[in-house]
């Protein structure tokens, strides 16, 4: 049996590009992941069994909204079929996967949940792949994938598959926050689409690498367009800035909204104090630096 924790990232910062001939928009963002994790576990089951899953949210879960997707669209599912077909065999297993990243959420929980997934069946089987060969396979899933097999902090451009690690001193200390609202990534892009372009670049995002985090510099070129999505955000960003003094930001294509904080404490305050004014939950995180170990249990 093998244990995985998958995290969830935030996007400190995220320039978009106009839509191509491919119907793929080009990024560049910085990435890092974070503590807060999917549980995933993986057990291999003898030659010519059926592979059996489980998807549920782990009781710990402050945001939970119906799992109401097919199994076979669940990412970490779809991995795990992308890699026997890669490889041309049945990989049997029994998959139970305990979600605490709010789906919908821009976080890339599913991507992160697919990730573990290849990374831990490769362990499992025996399969020898490379992280190279992991992420290949994880491209055709989507397009954050590719980050989340090493994670960590990096630099991520093209469609999300090139992915440049970039490491950071020391942990980056986050104030997450979560709406209750689900932005579907697909809606923030046709938001994005009608909007006008943005007036951020790349070498913004470069520049933010190359020196000390400002936490009033970040920027998400989604930012505005999930806030049309989801109207809502608008008022809890307003909210949380009376309160923190400092930069909200949406990850990814939302609905998570962060604020970068000093350090853990204030992170917990930042919370606490947020709750307490407007009901709105949150956690306290930091960043990680490299995705969590595979943790082996019993036979």
């Amino acid at each position: 049996m093998l244990h995985i924790a998958a995290p969830g990232k935030v996007n400190l910062a995220l320039w978009v590009g106009p839509v191509g001939a491919d119907g793929m928009h080009p990024i560049c963002s910085w990435m890092v992941t974070i503590d807060l994790c999917d549980d995933l576990a993986l057990h291999r089951l003898p030659p010519g069994r059926l592979s059996r899953y489980a998807i549920l949210w782990h009781q710990e879960a402050l945001q939970r909204t119906e799992i109401d997707w097919s199994i076979k669209k669940d990412l970490a599912v779809r991995a795990h079929l992308a890699l026997q077909s890669h490889v041309g065999r049945d990989l049997p297993i029994q998959m139970k996967l305990e979600k605490r990243i709010p789906v919908g959420g821009g976080m890339g929980g599913g991507s992160s949940n697919a990730a573990a997934t290849l990374r831990g069946l490769n362990s499992l089987f025996d399969l020898g792949l490379s992280t190279a060969d992991l992420a290949g396979i994880g491209s055709g899933i989507g397009s954050d994938v590719p980050f989340f097999i090493d994670g960590g902090s990096a630099l991520v451009e093209g469609a999300g598959e090139k992915v440049t690690v970039q490491p950071t001193s020391s942990p980056i200390h986050l104030a997450l926050f979560f709406p209750g609202v689900a932005c579907h990534t697909g809606k923030v892009y046709e938001q994005f689409d009608q909007m006008t372009a943005s007036a951020n670049s790349p070498q913004q995002v470069y520049d933010m690498l190359e020196s000390s985090l400002d936490p009033d510099v970040l920027f998400n070129d989604l930012g505005a367009a999930a806030c049309c999505v989801a109207p809502v955000l608008n008022t809890h960003i307003e909210q949380i800035q009376a309160l923190a003094e400092r930069s909200v930001c949406v990850s990814g294509s939302g609905s998570t909204l962060f604020v970068v904080c000093d350090d853990m404490m204030h992170a917990e305050a930042l919370v606490q104090a947020v709750h307490k004014d407007s009901g709105l939950l949150g956690i306290a995180t930091s960043s990680i630096q490299e995705a969590p170990p595979l943790l082996v249990e019993g036979p």
